[in-house]
């Protein structure tokens, strides 16, 4: 097997399987620092492996009293007195989380101030399932990452769950992730994200004074964008460019366009453990136009063209996705969305991949409506910035693009006759993507190190802001 290092410096995301073997090798060869366990298992039976590195020794009185009151189970790493908690792989088709865990893992052993009183651990993929059926290793292009792209429905997304489903539904990479942060009671819980095209922001569900410096510092060094209008926190307080805090529980704002409530989210259940999350998200291809502060000039205008782009997009998708229902008979054959597969198999499909492919075109498609209506409707901000517009106009060429790649893969598995109309349609999309964005490749090691520095960061300056109000 390939070596981490190797990966990286080849342009590759691991796999689950890469993921688990390479966390094996580095818990043998750090037996008294290093250890890798079992946290749960997949619906598909798949080992979902959490990577721990031990918490170094301290002596201050001050440690001493965090651990006391912060201590969990006995012979778990709740006993440090604090533990964090990093998070990869919660959405299938945003891989580079697994790597940054790994080299996080690396670089806390070769350097580890973090660790003093402080034990860190890596649920290595949350979703390895999903992460097998969006097989893009190596993406040369947007079209390469679309050849094999996938990404469940919001009921499957282990961090999404809980926020559409009831507690007797979840699936077990929720549970598993959910007992991991009792377990654990994480000060700090990071959610390792990415994005196929555009910049890089986080997104907190408390605010971490001062993580904005550290930041866009390693933003502008490493030539990464800050995408300082994301349309996924549209309306959120933002202490800093990049930075955005979302609004607390109880509050009117919940996510922008999505049917999930963000604060149902398992980002929120370290709060009863008085934890934050921190969602840090990074792009594969960059682009500048997510970076420009500058007033768009008419910004509704522009919503309404953006939103009509989306329904006429969506109308080619869904007529191909009609095309297609002959042939899958049931689907899924449930009524209740949460893809739990009991139902029967797609009947004229007799690809084992096609139910899920379908149920997330499906999902997808039905959410095009909605967030048109918002786009268009009198919540339609009428100031809004050049970046934000931007993040808009990609956050709805990647939904109808999305939906087109899944069920391309389908029907191609078939020889589907739409199959080749269907490819034309996603090979353009994706070429009139990356031209309009300017779309450049940021390597694999690049986002690596953005996402460790920016979660070191956090960390950090979370310390540093619980010493100032004595928390720590």
């Amino acid at each position: 097997m390939a070596s981490h290092v190797t990966l990286l410096r080849d342009m590759r995301y691991p796999t689950p399987q890469e993921l688990g073997l390479a966390a094996r090798a580095l818990a043998d060869e750090h037996p008294g620092e290093v250890r890798l366990r079992q946290a749960g298992t997949s619906r598909a039976g798949q080992p979902i492996w959490v990577l721990s590195v031990a918490a170094t020794a301290t002596t201050t009185a001050t440690a001493t009293a965090t651990a006391t009151a912060t201590a969990g189970p006995v012979g778990t790493a709740g006993g440090d007195a604090r533990s964090v908690l990093v998070v990869a792989g919660a959405h299938a088709n945003e891989p580079v989380g697994g790597a940054t865990a790994l080299s996080l893992a690396r670089r806390l052993l070769r350097d580890p101030a973090p660790r003093a009183g402080c034990g860190w651990h890596f649920l290595l993929c949350a979703d390895p399932d999903g992460a097998d059926l969006h097989r893009t290793p190596r993406p040369y292009s947007l079209l390469d990452y679309h050849r094999y792209f996938f990404r469940p429905p919001g009921p499957e997304q282990p961090e999404w769950a809980p926020s559409l489903l009831p507690a007797d539904r979840l699936p077990p990479e929720t549970l598993a992730l959910t007992a991991l942060i009792d377990e654990l009671r994480p000060v700090l819980q990071v959610s390792l994200h990415a994005t196929d095209l555009g910049g890089t922001w986080v997104q907190l569900t408390r605010d971490i004074p001062g993580l904005a410096e550290p930041f866009a510092k390693s933003a502008a060094e490493l030539r990464i964008p800050v995408e300082n209008g994301a349309s996924d926190a549209a309306g959120w307080p933002s202490p800093g460019p990049g930075i955005f805090v979302i609004p607390q529980p109880g509050s009117e704002a919940a996510g922008a366009f999505h049917p999930e409530d963000t604060r149902l989210s398992t980002w929120y259940h370290a709060h009863r453990y008085a934890g934050t999350t921190a969602i840090v998200e990074v792009p594969m291809w960059a682009s500048d136009l997510v970076d420009d502060p500058a007033p768009h000039p008419d910004p509704r205008g522009a919503l309404r063209m953006l939103a009509a782009r989306l329904t006429a997009d969506a109308a080619l998708v869904g007529a191909a996705r009609e095309r297609a229902r002959s042939r899958d008979g049931d689907r899924d054959g449930n009524e209740d969305g949460n893809g739990d597969g009991d139902g029967p198999r797609p009947g004229g499909f007799e690809n084992p991949a096609a139910a899920p492919l379908l149920r997330a075109v499906d999902w997808t498609l039905a959410l095009i409506p909605r967030i048109t209506v918002e786009w268009t409707g009198a919540g339609a901000p009428a100031e809004a910035t050049a970046a934000y517009i931007a993040s808009i106009d990609a956050f709805g060429r990647r939904l109808s693009l999305r939906a087109a790649a899944m069920l391309l893969r389908v029907l191609r598995a078939e020889g589907h006759p739409a199959a080749p109309g269907l490819d034309r349609l996603v090979t353009g999309w994706c070429e009139e993507f990356a031209a309009r964005f300017g779309a450049r490749w940021i390597p694999v090691a690049t986002q690596v190190e953005h996402q460790s520095r920016t979660v070191l960061a956090a960390y950090d300056r979370l310390v540093a802001a619980d010493r100032a109000t004595g928390r720590a």
